[in-house]
């Protein structure tokens, strides 16, 4: 079975309205509990360091550590000791590359 490419971003485009949507209808105009407006507001940052850490470090379904993650493990660094974002990019894309060359 293939399923087309436009059909299925319309189709994810569609869910996600419907997610983002599901919130205020559910609430009515409330405000969220304060402990809940606590977890939501960590949600994103926590997927987001899931996708780098999955995306990182795996490969074909196994753990792997490459050059992707000492890159990644570079641009942190800069970024913890109080670097721009911009610098811990370029540092974290610099890292990669050289280490790629070498090997």
């Amino acid at each position: 079975m293939r399923i087309d490419p436009w059909a299925l971003i319309v189709a994810v485009a569609v869910v996600t309205a419907a997610i983002k949507a599901a919130g205020p209808v559910a609430l009515g105009g409330r405000a969220l509990p304060p402990p809940a407006a606590g977890v939501l507001a960590l949600l994103a940052p926590a997927l987001l360091a899931a996708l780098v850490v999955t995306g990182v470090a795996s490969r074909d379904g196994e753990w792997h550590l490459g050059t992707e993650a000492a890159g990644v493990a570079a641009g942190g660094l800069v970024a913890w000791r109080g670097g721009t974002i911009l610098v811990a990019v370029v540092v974290a894309a610099g890292t990669t590359a050289g280490l790629r060359a070498l090997t």
